[in-house]
């Protein structure tokens, strides 16, 4: 199934399970679709199974969206008590369209909790999800997440996702690897079709590794090794070490749970020289989870590393935070430098990154996928390197490899169905009562370049949500984005509370944009309405006796109104 295809079932409104090998698509597809339905006025719910892939799609982990936190299991006492927490349940209520990365990721628990959760919250208990539109994404064929006791539970074994009732869109096109050759060799493992021809060929790119650029990360299966190689390599550089030392605040529980969804380490030590790689997305400097650079000297005064990327960006790295928060308060906290050594990396670790060049050393591979996930990082033959091999690493998970299959079948079906709705006018029609149904203004389809890439009509205009938010990281005043894009400022403070109710943004960017009197007058006016309860403004406008304009109290009954829980863990 094409991107184009695919996106045009996502558009009629039923739940769809996104599939497909690395580099098909699969995340530039759900990029398009969302942009789709913001332009027809509909802001989906963007989540991800984990706080790293979340970070790439701009959106919150499903732990944190659904307000099942870090729990492995929900009683009735606990759904009743996320059922009154009021910022879930105006995020649960609102939204028509959840989207949920990286599901390959989610344990089938996991999935129940929060399908248990919509249910309750959207008073709608004997439909999936209490009605929303599902779309949840991922590949399978990648590793499943490192659970404490070792059976993590496919998320495609769950009552919830059988009654989700998905319609399975496998993507074929590839975009990532850039060798015929090399895609044959990756199929054959995926379909299980590998032979002693797919083995010669990996092995053509066997080498000892003593010749290869220092520069190009390796790749193993086990930490031991990973350690073992980085600490090899920071020995071998002259000067003395700069060490970082993680700090944290809040619950125990929580902070170990931070800890492990951290790719940075406890204590860091760098040296002018190391070969780093980034461990969080900063969209201001362009640094993202995966970035691979050399340290090249500290900052004088701080000791901040710099480094130089290996594209030829020169950045300085200070400390930074990974938090649970919940209800405007944070409840953990770790900071550290978004480093870590990365002569050599884990496959677990090296999931989601494209590089043109790798060393892999399978020798010691102890999981269904790992060979498969580790070999197709890389986007050439040329630029594979293999340092040791065993058979058994090119073995998929035999259920995956089944329900991949089942996937791929079901996948042709929906295409040929709903290319048969294509053809009677009734694909428009469910796609016009979709939009409409949730609350949407239908507008034109999707259009194709020549090329195959799908992408909203030329014509089609960001929406005024986004013009919002990208003028409040840019730090203006709310005052400032109403004059800049002619609105009034009650139009703007509109738009804010949106963006803060879908996640998009956070109480603070809002807190910074309002005018330096309302900021002073904030315990005064909170201390109002803690006096008048409700949701009605006129007794405080009175109370007050008008000194603040109903907008003003509006953004000061945001910023004491329980915010969206951000988690990134």
């Amino acid at each position: 199934m094409t991107q184009s295809e695919a996106l045009r079932i996502l558009a009629t409104g039923v739940n769809v399970f996104l599939t497909g090998e690395p580099g098909s698509g699969k995340t530039h597809t759900v990029n398009a679709y969302v942009q789709w339905l913001r332009e027809r006025g509909i802001e989906p719910s963007v989540t991800a199974s984990t706080g790293i892939a979340a970070t790439h799609i701009q959106g919150m982990t499903i732990h944190s969206w659904s307000g099942i936190g870090v729990k492995e299991f929900l009683s009735e006492a606990d759904i009743d008590a996320i059922a009154s927490k009021e910022h879930v349940v105006r995020r649960i209520q609102r939204t028509n369209v959840l989207i949920i990365d990286e599901v390959s990721m989610l344990s089938g628990a996991v999935l129940t909790m929060v399908d248990s959760v919509c249910r309750e919250v959207r008073h709608r208990p004997d439909d999936a999800f209490g009605g929303m539109q599902v779309v949840l994404v991922g590949d399978f064929f990648q590793l499943p997440p490192i659970s404490r006791n070792n059976s993590a539970q496919f998320a495609f074994e769950s009552p919830a996702w059988k009654e989700l009732k998905l319609v399975a869109c496998y993507l074929t096109e590839q975009h990532r690897q850039e060798d015929t050759k090399f895609l044959n060799v990756l199929g054959a493992i995926r379909s299980r079709e590998w032979d002693q021809g797919t083995v010669s060929t990996i092995m053509t790119r066997e080498t000892d590794g003593y010749e290869l650029d220092e520069d190009i990360p390796r790749l193993y299966t086990h930490n031991a090794d990973v350690d073992r190689i980085n600490e090899e390599k920071l020995a071998t550089l002259e000067g003395i070490g700069k060490t970082y030392r993680m700090s944290s605040e809040g619950a125990p529980p929580l902070i170990e749970a931070l800890k492990r969804g951290c790719l940075s380490p406890e204590i860091l030590t760098l040296k002018e020289g190391a070969v780093v790689m980034g461990t969080k997305n900063n969209p201001a400097n362009g640094m993202t989870n995966g970035t691979l650079a050399t340290v090249i000297g500290f900052e004088k005064g701080t000791n901040y590393p710099m480094i130089e990327t290996f594209d030829g960006r020169t950045l300085t790295l200070s400390e930074v935070e990974w938090a649970v928060e919940e209800g405007g308060r944070s409840r953990a906290k770790i900071r550290q430098i978004p480093l870590r050594l990365a002569w050599a990396i884990t496959v677990h670790k090296s999931q989601g990154m494209s590089m043109d060049a790798a060393a892999i050393d399978l020798s010691r591979a102890f999981e269904y996928g790992q060979g498969y996930v580790a070999l197709s990082r890389v986007r050439s033959l040329a630029g594979l390197h293999i340092l040791g091999w065993s058979e058994g690493a090119f073995q998929v998970h035999p259920e995956v490899g089944r329900k991949d299959d089942e996937f791929r079948s079901l996948s042709e079906e929906a295409r040929i169905a709903f290319d048969q709705l294509e053809e009677a006018g009734e694909r428009e029609t469910l796609a016009r009562s979709f939009i409409r149904f949730s609350g949407g203004t239908y507008e034109p389809e999707f259009k194709v370049f020549a090329e195959g890439g799908v992408s909203l009509p030329k014509a089609a205009k960001r929406s005024t949500y986004d013009a919002t938010l990208e003028l409040l990281k840019e730090g203006k005043s709310l005052e400032d984005i109403a004059k800049e894009r002619n609105l009034t400022l009650g139009t703007i403070c509109g738009h804010a509370e949106k963006l803060l109710a879908a996640g998009r943004i956070e109480k603070d960017l809002i807190q910074a944009a309002i005018s330096d009197r309302l900021n002073a007058s904030l315990p005064k006016i909170h201390t109002a309405f803690k006096k008048f309860p409700g949701k009605e403004l006129t007794p405080i406008f009175a109370h007050l006796k008008g000194a603040y304009s109903f907008d003003e109290l509006k953004l000061a009954r945001l910023l004491i109104e329980e915010e969206s829980v951000q988690e990134v863990w």
